[in-house]
């Protein structure tokens, strides 16, 4: 009997399958600090802006070890991450006002930077995720510098995954911050739908996104999204898939649903055009140029790829790869 094959992880998806983020262990300064000095420590630097140092001649991650964190920037404060294959994993990263450094470390450690978008279509699964991770924890931590509560400054706490008020008054704990977006593919009798935003390359339609609103359920978040974005109503919802977003701080939620009719009527003026797509016209868009895709790394382009897949048995890379240039 032949088996099912599983799916493929959306891009920064899966670190689970090599991470293990040891959250029971955060509070515990002893353990962290010897997984820190250990020489099988791996430090994960990025820059002032996010990006992370990568191997000059190779696609991979420049990892700094405990010696070179040490002598290299011991001022630092590391965060873990976790264990990758059994090693500790931390963060390392610049502040703005150590913008300039980057350069000299890049010379330093033989490395090149590249950002996440870049580096998410470089890197082993693996990395990419650990990077997506990285980049999001860096993120916040940065962002968040004073008590919504009371205005006063906040210190790193749970090896980096909390933030506390210094004010002995009030001591409140500030946690991660993830902004959840739904993004769906809409079908009605054969066609999807797509829309395009007024500051995206000629020709380039996507699936349509929006963010999760205060007391919405995800399936309503697609709904409202996609009537306002482009007068559609839709029926059913189902889940897909999701992604982590880290640019800077979000979560991709991927639904398939099915609208009632194929009526479009602009609402909210996000949308410079939405319109319907057969599978067909989508190839033939493709193989004339006149139509672009999402980037591959987008979890977008995942529910594109699937929908032509499962409805008329096409290869969404082998399109791409094969169209000509308008």
């Amino acid at each position: 009997m032949g088996t099912t094959p599983t799916p493929p992880l959306n891009t920064f998806a899966g670190l689970s399958l090599i991470l293990d983020r040891v959250a029971e262990r955060r509070d515990d300064t002893a353990w962290v600090n010897d997984q820190a000095a250990s020489s099988a420590a791996r430090y994960l630097l990025l820059d002032a802006e996010g990006r992370a140092f990568l191997q000059r001649d190779r696609d991979a991650l420049r990892w700094l070890d405990a010696d070179e964190r040490q002598r290299l920037a011991g001022e630092l404060p590391a965060s873990l991450l976790g264990l990758a294959h059994g090693r500790p994993c931390f963060l390392l990263a610049l502040a703005p006002e150590q913008a300039a450094r980057a350069e000299s470390l890049e010379t330093t450690l033989h490395a090149r930077r590249a950002g996440l978008r870049d580096a998410g279509l470089l890197l082993d699964a693996g990395e990419a995720g650990l990077f997506a991770y990285a980049k999001g924890l860096a993120h916040w931590q940065q962002e968040t510098r004073h008590c919504v509560r009371c205005g006063a400054p906040l210190r790193r706490v749970s090896a980096g995954h909390r933030l506390q008020c210094t004010a002995e008054a009030c001591g409140r704990l500030h946690f991660p911050r993830t902004d959840t977006a739904m993004i769906v593919i809409v079908e009605h009798q054969g066609a999807c739908l797509l829309g395009r935003q007024p500051s995206w390359p000629p020709g380039r339609y996507s699936t349509l996104a929006g963010f999760v609103e205060p007391g919405e359920a995800l399936e309503d978040a697609v709904r409202r999204e996609v009537a306002e974005e482009s007068g559609v109503i839709v029926d059913e919802v189902r889940y897909h898939s999701s992604q982590p977003w880290p640019m800077p701080a979000s979560l991709m939620v991927a639904f398939t649903a099915t609208a009632r009719s194929p009526e479009i009527r602009l609402r909210d003026g996000e949308l410079q055009d939405a319109r319907w797509f057969t599978p067909r016209q989508i190839a033939d868009g493709l193989a004339d140029g006149s139509l672009l895709t999402p980037p591959p790394l987008s979890v977008s382009y995942r529910l594109l790829s699937d929908w032509l897949r499962e409805r008329a048995g096409l290869d969404l890379d082998a399109l791409v790869a094969a169209r000509r240039p308008a």
